[in-house]
């Protein structure tokens, strides 16, 4: 089942951003606000806490939200 696990992760993660996109292409959401959620997800999963393994994905999940702020992704930008 990990494969059904990444296929949906993968899907979420594509939904988002071309909602994200949306909502800024559509001038609904300045960037400022996109980074701000992107950043708050991002912060959510490094105060997270659990078991060990838990914390292990919590803190990659974490590192790839910051890696798409990083890349510009989710923001058209100009």
């Amino acid at each position: 089942m990990p494969e059904h696990n990444t296929y949906a992760g993968m899907a979420a993660l594509s939904i988002c951003e071309a909602l994200l996109l949306a909502l800024n292409d559509r001038n609904i959401l300045p960037e400022s606000e996109i980074m701000g959620i992107m950043e708050d997800a991002a912060a959510a999963h490094e105060n997270a806490v659990g078991l060990d393994a838990d914390m292990n994905a919590h803190k990659a999940v974490a590192a790839l939200i910051k890696r798409i702020i990083t890349g510009g992704n989710s923001v058209r930008r100009t």
